[in-house]
């Protein structure tokens, strides 16, 4: 995910669009039309302000193992019933908790089983507190998210739902402790990451790529000068807002709300924290760790207009794990989760249930979830599920394929949605 990938692109996109502005192409009105319409949704959120019942949650912060501070959010059951277990949401690169908007109010209404919550910031990243640069790096988001654990949810079974640089930040966590793969964490989504690609030789490269050199000059430029870079960006605002809607989403007509969303995100976290992670996100290769995922439930979902991370990441990572469930939603962009989120809940609503009837018996046994094939035909799906695979049928493709706590502290505040 990116606002390093797409704030480069906004920069450099914002570049032509001066140019062509100047040379009498249009743009200039372009632009006038984009910023009446961000005028307008301002206006719009700020008068519905509201937090959707049940998506109110706790405010904490736990402290990483060096000291750095993440902001931390706990949302209990929205019915108050005592939770079947706890449900970790890891977001991606260049934007923070609120990436999860969609799926909130979702999870916190889910009974039978009932769910805790548990988000959080990145370091760097949201409300979190702003990391020396050389600890920008996927191993220590690792141990972050093993702090995150330790600390609000130190006991009982684990779903962990992660997204772009998220999911390369829960290969790190398997990496490092694949012990709690084996006694705790019964379901892992992974949505729109990669592997690495090192790892994955002959794979399409990332827009994130190190070896971008895009990339790389913005990451020198942030670093030299950053106060000039941060400038461009204001002043680039609405051509980045456009860049944004073109590399975050694939469907042209998606809604300017789940723009602005990712824009706000992306433009609350400064440039030069964000280029700190541009080395480990073209280092990253976790090919290896994948297997130990097998014994848990996984789904690897992503959508195969992704310009951020190409679908073939995603095929990669299933190839690596075969009892995974694998999801191509066609046309879908980088952000799966906003842009068809009744999809993406209905598959975690598929993969709780599944971790569920996992540890039922008190242990983590590996099953295997039905198989679906590009020909599923109306008899296969009823028998596969019903209404569920009738909406995945008709969104994508589907293939089958203890310890110390950290330290917590808490806040009164209630976070925003």
């Amino acid at each position: 995910m990116s606002r390093r990938g797409w704030t480069v692109a906004g920069i450099a996109g914002g570049v032509v669009g001066a140019a062509g502005a100047a040379a009498g192409v249009g743009v200039a009105a372009q632009r006038r039309k984009i910023a009446a319409t961000r005028r307008s949704l301002a206006t719009e959120m700020s008068s519905h302000a509201g937090t959707p019942p049940g998506t109110v949650g706790e405010e904490m912060s736990v402290m990483a193992d060096d000291g750095v501070r993440m902001a931390c959010e706990v949302v209990a059951p929205a019915d108050g019933s005592e939770p079947a277990l706890t449900v970790v949401l890891v977001h991606g690169f260049a934007l923070d908790r609120r990436t999860w908007q969609e799926q909130r109010p979702h999870l916190a209404g889910l009974t039978g089983p009932s769910v805790r919550m548990v988000l959080y910031d990145q370091r760097s990243h949201g409300r979190s507190e702003r990391a020396p640069a050389d600890s920008c790096t996927i191993d220590q988001l690792g141990r972050d998210l093993d702090a995150v654990i330790r600390a609000l949810a130190p006991e009982g079974p684990l779903v962990l739902v992660s997204h772009s640089m998220g999911g390369m930040t829960v290969m790190a966590l398997a990496e490092q402790h694949p012990e709690l793969f084996h006694e705790r964490v019964a379901g892992v989504a992974l949505v729109s990451t990669s592997a690495g690609e090192m790892a994955s030789s002959g794979l399409q490269g990332t827009f994130l790529s190190r070896r971008n050199p895009i990339i790389r000059t913005l990451g020198g430029l942030a670093a030299w000068q950053p106060g000039l870079v941060e400038t461009g960006r204001r002043a680039l605002g609405d051509i980045i807002w456009v860049f944004t809607k073109r590399f975050a989403y694939g469907d042209r007509q998606v809604d300017p709300r789940m723009v602005d969303l990712v824009d706000t995100m992306i433009d609350s976290n400064a440039v030069g924290a964000l280029t700190d992670f541009v080395d480990t996100l073209g280092t990253h290769d976790r090919l290896a760790a994948l297997p130990g995922l097998s014994g848990c439930e996984v789904l690897v979902l992503a959508g195969d207009g992704d310009r951020i991370i190409p679908w073939r990441h995603s095929e990669v990572i299933a190839e690596a794990i075969p009892t995974a469930r694998l999801v191509r939603l066609p046309g879908v962009g980088h952000m799966p989760m906003l842009e068809q989120p009744e999809v993406v809940d209905a598959e975690l609503d598929a993969l709780i249930a599944r971790t569920t009837e996992r540890t039922a018996g008190g242990g983590l046994r590996a099953k295997r979830p039905p198989q679906l094939t590009d020909t599923t035909d109306d008899e296969q799906a009823d028998a596969g599920g019903g209404a569920l695979q009738g909406l995945l049928r008709s969104a994508g493709r589907v293939r089958r394929g203890s310890r110390a706590p950290a330290r917590a502290g808490r806040s009164r505040k209630k976070d925003r949605p």
